[in-house]
């Protein structure tokens, strides 16, 4: 490193994984990095014309007639690769009849395009999230595509399953309960069917998702939930709702005063769970969408139990 600071050692490097991941932060904080992006269609058309009049280094001396459509074709399929348009260009001109390459020559040379894809590198990653927004996003087009590159590409449907397990609990949530279990489903139907039956439920749940109404609140609810029990790690549970299995702990005050819920016809009954220094928090509000909305209003009902028996507690207690 300190020769390279001082300028008498230069470092030239060339690489198709993501530096941020690859290098050493020491050694990356000391270069400087050049994203090479794919190249145009137009540009690389370019490059094969040069390449077809080009006698010393390039095909200029075979007499060559290319249609146009089939240059378009070869600029375009070769996803922005100048090295493989030419592979393909030189292919199709070794198999020329009477020197002419047509559309239907350059698609024989071109042969499998292979899909944009890396099975450990950033690219993976960046088609899950591609994924994963896609559904959050609620646009079911997106994320049948993102998961369609993913299969094509070699990567495994399983991967996209954990995704959407995953996205069913983050993004849906209790707005849509079902979510989670088609998820799961969806899952264990491609187990059992594998490659290319399995595929169906696949793109079933990820319409499903796509278009369920979206709830973040039980992923707000466990964070605020995890904070308030790394800030609180040695409150006692209330004595009220520990069990007493023994006569020791009932004469401690374990489970004195516990309220049975189903001995109301509301089977509910206002009671403090939470300790002492956390009485009267809230951890989890439920979202306008699907079904939070009923579960907004099962809170506000017992809420108002609660405060009936809060005022019949204070009647009794006058």
């Amino acid at each position: 490193l300190p020769h390279v600071e001082s300028g008498t050692l230069t470092l030239v490097g060339a690489t198709t994984e993501n530096p941020s991941f690859e290098l050493n932060g020491a050694l990356l904080s000391r270069v400087r990095v050049f994203v090479l992006q794919p190249i145009p269609a137009a540009a690389i058309r370019l490059v094969l014309l040069r390449a077809l009049s080009d006698g010393e280094r390039g095909l200029g001396n075979r007499g060559l007639t290319v249609e146009d459509a089939a240059l378009d074709l070869i600029a375009s399929e070769s996803d922005g690769d100048a090295r493989r348009a030419l592979t393909v260009l030189e292919a199709a001109a070794e198999h020329a009849v009477a020197g002419r390459i047509d559309v239907a020559l350059a698609r024989e040379a071109m042969q499998l395009r292979m899909a944009r894809f890396d099975k450990r590198g950033e690219e993976t990653y960046n088609m899950l999230s591609a994924f994963h927004k896609s559904l959050r996003g609620s646009d079911p087009q997106g994320a049948l595509y993102w998961m369609a590159r993913f299969v094509e590409g070699g990567g495994d449907p399983m991967v996209l399953c954990r995704r959407a397990i995953a996205m069913a609990a983050e993004d849906i949530g209790l707005a849509d309960p079902a979510a989670l279990p088609q998820a799961v489903a969806a899952r264990d139907a491609y187990h059992t069917l594998g490659v290319p039956e399995g595929l169906l439920p696949l793109a079933q749940m990820v319409v499903y998702l796509a278009t369920a109404p979206k709830s973040n609140r039980a992923k707000v609810a466990l964070g605020a939930a995890l904070k308030a029990a790394q800030e609180t790690p040695t409150e006692g549970v209330p004595l009220h709702i520990r069990n007493a299995p023994t006569a020791l702990m009932k004469e401690l005050g374990y489970n004195a005063g516990y309220q049975y819920a189903h001995d109301s016809p509301d089977a509910y009954l206002p009671q403090e769970y939470l300790p002492d220094l956390l009485a009267g928090s809230v951890f989890y509000t439920p979202g306008p969408f699907g079904f939070e909305k009923e579960i907004a209003k099962r809170l506000a009902r017992w809420n108002e139990l609660k405060a009936r028996g809060v005022e019949t507690m204070g009647d009794e207690t006058k």
